[in-house]
């Protein structure tokens, strides 16, 4: 089997709530899956605000796996 790690930083809307880049998550897991990795773990860690406008950020730690045939 082969991993690879990837981390991707969510950043949190400043007015309202929900990920300002969620389209940014689904394409790094949509090209990993393009190249016949799946989904194998994500863990997520939260940090506080970056600046006076700035929301929450998470950071997304999200490991893929591919099972390679002998």
């Amino acid at each position: 089997m082969k991993y690879v790690v990837l981390q991707v930083v969510l950043k949190e809307k400043f007015l309202g709530t929900g990920s300002g880049n969620l389209t940014e998550l689904e394409n790094v897991i949509n090209t990993q899956a393009s190249k016949g990795y799946r989904l194998h773990t994500i863990s997520t860690a939260s940090s506080g605000s970056k600046g006076l406008m700035g929301g929450d950020r998470i950071q997304a730690t999200l490991v893929f796996e591919k099972i390679e045939k002998d």
